[in-house]
C-alpha cells in the first residue's frame, strides 16, 4: 500500500471517528432536556375545614323536684326514653300529708264559722226594717260576716297550696325524650329546684363543635357544611350553622352548634362527628402543592418561559390546603408553573413542558 493510500485512509478514520462523536455529543445533549408536567394556576381556590364535635339534642331540659323531701323511689336511669306524664322519681310523702290534713281542718273550721256568720247576718237584715237591732249592731255583724269569708278564702288557698305540695312530691317528665344524666339516689334529701335528671328532648339533633379565634370570622349562622360520623365516616349529612357562641370559652374556642337537614333518625346522641366547612375564592389563584418549593425561608414556584426554560419566580401563599395552596402574590393566572418535581430544576434550565396528558405544550410571548 502506498504512503499516500495510507495517509487517506487514516483521515477518513479520524474524520468518522470525529463525526460519530459529535453526534452521540448531541444526542446526548438532547436527552438530558427533561419532559417537565407544567399547566396554569386554578383562578379559584376551595378550601375545606374540618372540626371534631359530638351529637347532641337541640332542645335539653333539667327536671327537679319543686319542694324539699327525701327521694323514696326512681324509676327512671340514664338511657332510658321517657314520656310526657311518666312519673320518674318520688318524695316521702309523709310531711305534706300532714300539712294538707291541718289545712283541709282549717278549711272546715272557716266553713262553718263563715256559715255561722252569714246566718247572723242575714237574721239581722231581717230586724234592721223593724227597728229591733241598731244600725250600728247590724254594721258589727256584717264586717264579722265580711271577716268570716275573707278567713274562709283564706283557708281554702291555704288547702289548696297544700294540696299542690303533695303533688309535688312526684317529679313528672313535661317531654318525650330520653335521660341523659340523673343526680339524685334513693334516700338522698333534695332541695327544691336541685337538679335530679336532665332529658335530651326528642326530635332535632345537632353536632357542637369548638372553633379557635382565628377562624371564628370565617363562619357565619346559616352557612352550610357537611357532617359525617367517625363511626360511620362514608356517610355524610347535610346541615348548617344555627348558632354561634357570643364569647369564647376558657380554651379560647367559640361553641358552634351545626343543626342536621337530615339523617335525624339514624343518628344518636352522644355520637363523635366532625363538620367540614367548605369554602371557595373564584378571584385567588392556586396551585399544587407539589408546585411550591422554597429556599432560605423564601417559597418560589418555576415558571416556564417561551423560550422552554424555567425561571425561579418567588410567591407569597395562603393558608395551605388538602392539595392546593392559594397564590397571594407573584404569580400571573396564564403562567405555566411547574407542578412535579421543582426540587430537581435549576434556574434557566431547558426543559420540555407537556400537560397531564403526555401532550407539548406551547408557550406564547407575553402568557
Amino acid at each position: 500500500m502506498s504512503t499516500i493510500h495510507q495517509a487517506l485512509t487514516s483521515m477518513i478514520i479520524v474524520c468518522s471517528v470525529t463525526l460519530w462523536g459529535c453526534s452521540k455529543d448531541k444526542a446526548s445533549a438532547e436527552q438530558e432536556v427533561p419532559f417537565v408536567m407544567v399547566s396554569k394556576p386554578l383562578s379559584s381556590h376551595t378550601e375545606q375545614k374540618s372540626y371534631a364535635g359530638d351529637v347532641q339534642a337541640r332542645q335539653k331540659t333539667v327536671l327537679s323536684f319543686r319542694v324539699t323531701g327525701q327521694i323514696t323511689q326512681r324509676f327512671v336511669d340514664v338511657g332510658d326514653q321517657v314520656k310526657v306524664g311518666q312519673v320518674l322519681a318520688t318524695l316521702d310523702v309523709k310531711d305534706a300529708q300532714l300539712q294538707m290534713n291541718a289545712s283541709s281542718a282549717q278549711l272546715e273550721s272557716a266553713r262553718s264559722a263563715a256559715k255561722i256568720a252569714e246566718d247572723e247576718m242575714n237574721r239581722f237584715k231581717q230586724l234592721l226594717p223593724l227597728n229591733a237591732v241598731s244600725r250600728s249592731q247590724y254594721d258589727a255583724v256584717e264586717n264579722q260576716y265580711k271577716a268570716a269569708m275573707a278567713t274562709l278564702k283564706q283557708a281554702q288557698s291555704n288547702y289548696e297550696v297544700s294540696r299542690n305540695q303533695t303533688g309535688y312530691n312526684q317529679l313528672i317528665a313535661n317531654k318525650n325524650g330520653v335521660i341523659t344524666a340523673r343526680n339524685i339516689e334513693v334516700g338522698q334529701v333534695v332541695a327544691a329546684g336541685q337538679a335530679a335528671y336532665e332529658v335530651a328532648i326528642s326530635g332535632e339533633r345537632e353536632v357542637v363543635i369548638g372553633v379557635p379565634e382565628q377562624a371564628i370570622a370565617d363562619i357565619k349562622v346559616g352557612q352550610a357544611a357537611w357532617i359525617t360520623l367517625w363511626s360511620k365516616p362514608e356517610d355524610k349529612f347535610a346541615g348548617y350553622v344555627r348558632e354561634i357562641s357570643p364569647a369564647a370559652d376558657q380554651s379560647r374556642t367559640f361553641s358552634v352548634k351545626v343543626a342536621l337537614r337530615e339523617g335525624q333518625s339514624m343518628i344518636q346522641l352522644g355520637q363523635s362527628a366532625r363538620v367540614f366547612f367548605v369554602t371557595t375564592d373564584n378571584n385567588m389563584l392556586s396551585v399544587p402543592l407539589s408546585s411550591v418549593s422554597a429556599q432560605d425561608k423564601t417559597a418560589y414556584v418555576m415558571v416556564v418561559k417561551p423560550d422552554q426554560t424555567v425561571r425561579k419566580v418567588p410567591v407569597t401563599l395562603g393558608a395551605y390546603g388538602r392539595d392546593r395552596v392559594p397564590v397571594l402574590s407573584g404569580l400571573n393566572a396564564n403562567d405555566y408553573v411547574v407542578i412535579s418535581g421543582v426540587h430537581l430544576l435549576r434556574d434557566q434550565q431547558k426543559i420540555r413542558p407537556i400537560d397531564r396528558d403526555n401532550r407539548d405544550v406551547k408557550i406564547q410571548a407575553g402568557g
